[in-house]
């Protein structure tokens, strides 16, 4: 086994970047990580290249709380062309098939946008980055193979129409983890009548990141070498934690729970997960009620 020590810097945080078009989310990390000389890295949801906006990334302690940005909700402002599908789902597939685009009242396409929202069923697309015995579908659909897929629940919690073109609408949707704009367009476009495409994608929020948080990579690119500024872009592990509950932990109670024990705590609620908080007001780690007055570590920051 090597004893090589990860180069970098030991340094912690979540940075919002605003991804830029025709870049692939690892892409954008890899950049980060190369600017900030961090140690490690990671993102919470990935990107298509076609996708821009919102892509929070995790530097040091912060790739821990990953899985649970992964989890929040996610807002999408989308574009789709009318009246053609495509082998992707997006404007940088081939086209399939061409038809003509019915008239269409704002009413009509209220109606249909209604039909989408709560608990749906989708099919991933073939050009995604889920995995089919060890491989990605994206690198089985460039080999021309096809798979079934098994359909997946998510919930569309608002869908809003906020432009209409001739050929093309632009909406609003607010959905759950795990969703496919591309899917939930070509099942809009199919349920029009003359099926679509993804022609633009922005990611508004993510969980509780937004747009106005987020830097580009150009801004980034401008501070190279300044360690300083670079890291005041830093959000704090703990806004990535808000909806959890609060508990502040003295020194004793903290060490414990750093080195894997658990703690008695009276009168400690049934939480099923809670943010630890030491007496700074920093967050260290995440815990769980689990048995009479016993607060057992779930994750460990710090």
């Amino acid at each position: 086994m090597s004893n090589r020590k990860k180069k970098g810097r030991d340094i912690s945080g979540i940075l919002i970047v605003d991804k830029p078009l025709h870049l692939s989310s690892n892409q954008v990390v890899q950049r980060v990580k190369r600017l900030f000389a961090a140690k490690k890295t990671g993102h919470t949801g990935s990107l298509d290249p076609l996708a821009t906006g919102v892509l929070p990334i995790c530097l040091g302690h912060g790739t821990k709380v990953s899985q649970y940005l992964l989890a929040s909700d996610k807002s999408y402002q989308f574009c789709m062309r009318l009246g053609e599908t495509t082998t992707t789902g997006d404007s940088e597939g081939d086209v399939l098939l061409q038809r003509d685009v019915p008239a269409l009242t704002e009413q009509t396409i209220d109606s249909i946008l209604h039909q989408f929202c709560g608990e749906v069923s989708q099919v991933p697309p073939m050009y995604s980055a889920l995995k089919h015995q060890g491989q990605r579908l994206y690198a089985l659909a460039r080999a021309g193979k096809k798979v079934d897929r098994p359909a997946r629940k998510v919930t569309i919690k608002s869908l809003e129409l906020l432009a209409q073109e001739a050929n093309s609408l632009t909406l609003q949707v607010v959905c759950t983890k795990g969703t496919y704009v591309r899917t939930l367009a070509e099942d809009i476009g199919e349920a029009l009548g003359c099926g679509a495409h993804v022609t633009m994608l922005r990611r508004t929020h993510a969980g509780p990141f937004e747009l106005s948080q987020s830097v580009t990579l150009e801004q980034l690119e401008a501070l190279k070498g300044n360690e300083s500024e670079l890291d005041g872009l830093l959000l704090r592990l703990d806004v990535a934690l808000l909806d959890y509950p609060v508990l502040e932990c003295n020194e004793q109670q903290k060490n414990d729970l750093c080195m894997g024990r658990k703690v008695m705590i009276e009168r400690l609620e049934k939480h099923s997960l809670m943010r630890l908080n030491d007496q700074q007001g920093n967050v260290f780690g995440l815990g769980k009620w689990s048995a009479e007055g016993c607060l057992a570590p779930v994750r460990i920051f710090a």
